[in-house]
């Protein structure tokens, strides 16, 4: 019997082929200008045999941060933004976030966790944790240790590359909702692989990675030490789980998508209603349960900075719920499911790099102006831009983590009721700048995130579209991506 061959068809290798050069451009640019053994920052913390072990009740905090984080992905991202939609696209926003999420996952541990979080230049980090390379030996059983934020309390460092790890993963998924209904599943990995690589990580170093604390034993050297920290983190800027990070980096992101697809077919002209606000409720609310991981798990410790942050992420996020509903029941006359969960997001982003660094006072004030700015970007901010950002991440989360960013620099203040934070790692004293100048520190970090994911968004989204194009033709669009994209439905109807 003949049977006939074909050939292979070389773009379906497109996204792997992408993200090993990716992986490849990315080592590259981590090893210039300084050597290969570099040793990591985070094993640098770690104090001299006999070295302080992990405290159990800090590493089983931790893992249980890590699985509330990815909670917020899948399912609680997935079907908030899967209810925004409508029926026929479902089921390829579920497919988008479970994919993205695992790509993101993989490429972390490949190399991931190494640029970001070992010690490099102030923009790139090192190759020295490829694979988790040296985070733990199998001849003896023994773990590598990264730093927490008190001295001679260490923490298991595949603990804190797995909790970074679902940061990495939920904040790409976040740029799905800006460019739902429309785009190719194909141009979503391509773009994913190389914004992940070229503009999380680089910002996820220049805001997070230091030395850790227990380095700072002699203050004639703790000028050194600093300038082996990333960019931000040396100017000082406060960012307590990822308002530049995470949500502006992302929401910014989604914009240039927004723009560089183009508006839905049907847009400002055809009703485009969200399918299930009961999904899109139990969605938020997932978001908020997970977001305790997400906020009080980025004091590395169960102690009371956690528990500031666990109460702050509490709070503010009522706060938002109450100014959204209540704004938008005057403007519109009748407060609306979307806009409470809403509310709960804008709530959650804008405490987000405050939440340990804020006291009581700060969350209740964070949490009233996120409702009222994020309804502003959805309601009107989104009419001026005339971008058709379909499930408004920019309004949201890119508006939300600027307005917690910057208000995080006025309530750090002590008189304000904040905490302050550390001025000198030597002696582990607290204190605080000024408002003027701890303002200023967090609009820098505001605008150099803004620059460069903006910047690196648009190169990666054209690279997809010259390689497999970024959009569904309008026939497929018209019938759904869960059909033309996936061949299946959500529903069975």
């Amino acid at each position: 019997m003949i049977t006939a061959t074909r050939t292979p068809d070389l773009k379906s290798y497109t996204p792997m082929l992408i993200a090993l050069a990716c992986g490849a451009a990315a080592l590259l640019l981590a090893q210039y200008g300084f050597a290969q053994d570099a040793v990591p920052a985070v094993a640098a913390a770690v104090a001299p045999p006999p070295a302080p072990v992990p405290n159990k009740g800090d590493t089983a905090w931790m893992l249980t941060s890590t699985a509330l984080v990815l909670l917020m992905s899948v399912p609680a991202l997935a079907l908030f933004y899967g209810g925004l939609v409508r029926t026929k696209n479902m089921l390829s926003v579920l497919m988008q976030v479970f994919v993205v999420f695992s790509l993101i996952t993989v490429l972390w541990f490949v190399y991931g966790y190494s640029i970001a979080f070992t010690e490099g230049n102030p923009f790139f980090g090192g190759i020295s944790r490829l694979f988790l390379n040296g985070t733990f030996t199998p001849a003896d059983g023994s773990f590598s240790m990264a730093a927490t934020f008190s001295k001679a309390t260490p923490l298991y460092e595949i603990v804190f590359a797995v909790f970074q790890a679902t940061f990495a993963a939920i904040t790409c998924c976040l740029i799905l909702g800006s460019i739902v209904e429309r785009v190719k599943f194909s141009a979503v990995l391509i773009f994913m692989v190389i914004w992940f690589t070229f503009s999380y990580l680089p910002i996820a170093h220049m805001v997070w990675f230091w030395a850790g604390p227990d380095a700072y034993v002699d203050a004639s050297k703790s000028d050194a030490i600093n300038a082996t920290a990333g960019y931000i983190w040396q100017m000082g800027a406060l960012d307590f789980a990822g308002g530049t990070v995470v949500h502006i980096n992302a929401g910014v992101a989604g914009l240039i998508g927004a723009y560089m697809l183009g508006k839905r077919v049907g847009y400002g002209k055809e009703a485009i209603r969200p399918h299930s606000l009961t999904m899109t409720m139990i969605g938020a609310s997932l978001l908020w349960f997970g977001w305790f991981g997400f906020n009080a798990g980025s004091a590395l410790e169960a102690n009371g900075s956690a528990a500031l942050a666990f109460l702050n992420t509490y709070l503010a996020t009522a706060c938002a719920v109450l100014s959204w509903t209540l704004v938008e029941w005057l403007v519109k006359g009748k407060p609306s499911m979307l806009g409470a969960a809403s509310g709960a997001v804008a709530g959650l982003v804008a405490i987000t790099p405050a939440a340990g660094n804020v006291g009581v006072p700060g969350a209740f004030a964070i949490g009233l102006a996120a409702g009222v700015i994020c309804l502003w970007g959805v309601m009107g901010l989104k009419k001026i831009i005339k971008a058709d950002d379909s499930l408004d991440v920019f309004g949201v989360h890119a508006l939300g983590g600027i307005s917690g960013a910057l208000l995080t620099g006025i309530f750090n203040a002590p008189s304000l009721g904040g905490p302050g934070s550390t001025q000198d790692w030597v002696k582990m004293t607290m204190g605080y700048p000024g408002i003027p100048q701890q303002l200023l520190i967090q609009a820098k970090a505001v605008g150099i995130t803004i620059v460069w994911t903006a910047v690196v968004a648009f190169i990666a989204f054209k690279i997809a579209d010259l390689i497999v194009g970024l959009r569904v033709t309008e026939e497929q669009e018209r019938e759904g991506l869960d059909i033309s994209s996936h061949g299946e439905s959500a529903y069975d109807m």
